[in-house]
């Protein structure tokens, strides 16, 4: 199992080198060659940089990169989970592109966390990859929201 990222400012390439695990556990997404083919499931990071007005909400050009690297190969299929991270001050576009990749390609939001992450952070993120790479499956709010009606008629 691997965690895949992109950085752009550094936030969250801080965010990995907080984690302290080695060099191959990571592989680094960059503008300049987006199009790596995964060989193995992974855990996808990826900050937001979204524009919005009041009619329209889409990921910047300067996340290209990301959606060339989902659409590279079977990635998509190989992708166990994504990590939003973002600014709250920027309330409606906050972790956008982590959900314009998770509605698009159908793979669940695992976590979020802002700027490059807190300590707390940190311990949620190394659970996660750890539940993940024992086989553990992720069930969505709105899926467990729906067994649980289920079990109610």
């Amino acid at each position: 199992m691997k965690i895949v990222y992109f950085s752009i400012t550094g936030q969250t390439r801080r965010f990995i080198q907080k984690l302290g695990w080695p060099a191959q556990t990571f592989v680094e997404i960059t503008p300049d060659f987006p199009d790596i083919e995964m060989t193995q499931p992974f855990i996808l990071i990826t900050p937001s940089y979204a524009e919005e007005t009041p009619f329209v909400q889409h990921s910047q050009e300067v996340m290209d990169p990301v959606f060339e690297f989902m659409a590279t190969g079977i990635n998509v299929a190989l992708c166990k989970g994504i990590i939003g991270t973002g600014n709250r001050n920027f309330a409606g576009i906050y972790i956008f592109t982590a959900k314009e990749l998770s509605v698009k390609y159908q793979i669940p939001i695992v976590y979020d966390f802002e700027m490059n992450g807190t300590l707390s952070d940190v311990r949620a993120v190394k659970d996660i990859f750890e539940k993940l790479s024992k086989g553990a499956e992720i069930r969505t709010i709105e899926k467990q929201m729906h067994i649980e009606h289920r079990e109610q008629i």
